[in-house]
């Protein structure tokens, strides 16, 4: 299936994860992706997956660090101007810290809101005129269960998601007449660099009991990236064409 042959795709977050398996989904489906992030060696790591996939000729990496307005500027003018044009923006790049809320400090607080939430913001600033220009454009934005639903210890991670929710909503109606969509991708208990470090990322005396329920749903361990990358493919995609300003809820069922 190539739904998105000559779709030109920038996306974050690529160099591990949902961002890397959504980056090398897209590829699959005959897109043209320029793949950013922080992570340098992960981003070879995703180039060496395209090229074993024979799709490498139609990936370009790209280092940025979403939370410096000017290394944003300077990654999607590049990517742009490497895709001659850009017809969706993906922002799956996030961080998570964790914290009992009393001992959360300011730093660690703004950090997380400074990558999640205004790191998307400047993302999608910067591509907008682009986006605009074809007339089709689609931003995919990641917030998260912890958005809508109560996840202990992650005042910051639900803050900066549940502002990306927001974020995504105004964003499709401020620029629905100009032909742009803006969706929400919301997981929750999918494996990824996140999920499986969780421990490390939590106090050391969590009360994992609170997390109960978010994996109740989920029989035999938790699924793959590569479950939310097919959906971001059909979002932006012409088979998504009639989704903007909502969320596509991706959990196995934990949060009903």
């Amino acid at each position: 299936m190539e739904r998105l042959t000559d779709r030109r795709v920038l996306i974050t977050g690529a160099a591990s994860g949902i961002g890397r398996a959504t980056a090398l989904r897209l590829l699959a489906e005959g897109a043209r992706v320029v793949a950013a992030d922080v992570a340098e060696d992960g981003l070879k790591e995703t180039l060496a997956l395209a090229d074993q996939a024979g799709t490498a000729d139609r990936l370009t990496t790209k280092s940025v660090d979403i939370a410096d307005e000017s290394s944003v500027d300077v990654v999607v003018t590049a990517a742009v101007t490497e895709l001659g044009g850009l017809d969706a923006l993906v922002n799956a790049a996030a961080i998570l810290r964790g914290a009992h809320t009393h001992d959360c400090s300011l730093e660690l607080w703004n950090r997380v809101i400074t990558v999640n939430l205004t790191g998307t913001f400047l993302m999608t600033r910067a591509a907008l005129p682009a986006l605009l220009e074809t007339g089709r454009g689609v931003v995919v934005n990641f917030s998260s269960t912890s958005a809508f639903f109560a996840h202990p210890f992650m005042a910051a991670y639900s803050a900066s998601k549940g502002g990306i929710a927001s974020f995504t909503h105004g964003l499709a109606l401020e620029y629905s007449k100009q032909g742009l969509r803006a969706v929400n991708v919301v997981p929750g208990g999918i494996s990824s660099g996140i999920t499986n470090n969780i421990g490390s990322l939590v106090p050391e005396d969590v009360d994992w009991n609170l997390f109960s329920k978010l994996t109740a749903a989920i029989g035999n361990g938790l699924p793959g990236p590569e479950n939310v990358a097919g959906v971001v493919a059909m979002l932006i995609s012409d088979d998504g064409a009639f989704i903007t300003g909502t969320e596509i809820r991706i959990d196995g069922g934990a949060h009903q």
